[in-house]
């Protein structure tokens, strides 16, 4: 059996490693900081309920799923998270049902919502409650979740211009400054991460005085302690650590080891 809503990826960036596939998933909040395999994950649908493994992406924002029947289908990471939850479809078949003269209509609905950008797929979750509005009175979902507030004054000056980051690996040099913990919302557990200063990238001058890293399984294995001058490889991309003033982390870090002092 084939389905038809599959929207079959032009080009799959494969996971380097087990170990890179379990980050990413906690990246995209579809695993707890502590988890230390990938589970099975649930793609709800028009009344199916299938189950789906993880096994690429086509970016940070575009995960890469796979059916029992090897298809292949492109899917927000958020999305797939609501998916996740007992209540999710309540709203999509109200708005079926609203709209049962048009059934095109409410599954171009579904098309829409399983791109939507993380931000507008937790707005609507939190707007279902408003959602009976929609199916009455032709409100949208983003009318609903958005509270009326006052016109923003246009900002005094133009904002800063974003760092532009490398795409690919880097050579890094940092020193551990800090362990600690983060809160995780989708998870009764905190996220562990370590928090890197000093940091130098070969061949390139970038304004980037702190890093931050998930604390991995991996990286528990090296016995890092605050003070360790470390190299490693990885990405570095702009992802601020909550509740900390660190915006940058380090994905996926590779060969990293303790710089030992010369003798």
């Amino acid at each position: 059996m084939t389905y038809s809503f599959v929207v079959e990826p032009l080009a799959v960036q494969d996971f380097e490693s087990e170990d890179e596939r379990i980050e990413r998933c906690k990246e995209w909040n579809l695993l707890p900081g502590s988890a230390t395999r990938v589970k099975t994950y649930l793609y709800k649908r028009q009344g199916l309920t299938l189950p789906c493994e993880i096994i690429g992406f086509v970016d940070n924002q575009t995960v890469v799923v796979q059916f029992e029947n090897k298809q292949q289908h492109c899917i927000h990471p958020a999305y797939l998270k609501e998916m996740q939850t007992a209540s999710f479809g309540q709203r999509a078949q109200a708005a079926a049902d609203a709209r049962s003269e048009d059934p095109a209509e409410a599954a171009g609905e579904a098309e829409l919502l399983e791109n939507q950008p993380v931000e507008e797929v937790r707005g609507e979750a939190d707007a279902e409650g408003a959602g009976s509005a929609d199916a009455a009175g032709g409100v949208t979902a983003a009318e609903t979740a958005a509270p009326a507030e006052k016109p923003r004054k246009p900002a005094a000056s133009k904002k800063k211009p974003a760092l532009q980051l490398p795409e690919d690996k880097l050579k890094v040099t940092a020193v551990v400054k800090e362990f600690t913990t983060v809160p995780n919302h989708f998870s009764d557990n905190d996220d562990e991460v370590i928090i890197y200063d000093n940091v130098a990238i070969e061949g390139h001058e970038l304004a980037i005085d702190e890093v931050w890293s998930s604390h991995s399984a991996t990286l528990k294995k090296l016995e890092l302690k605050e003070g360790d001058p470390v190299s490693f490889e990885a990405k570095i991309v702009a992802k601020k650590l909550s509740q900390h003033p660190v915006k940058y982390k380090i994905n996926n870090p590779s060969k990293m080891k303790v710089i030992q002092p010369d003798s």
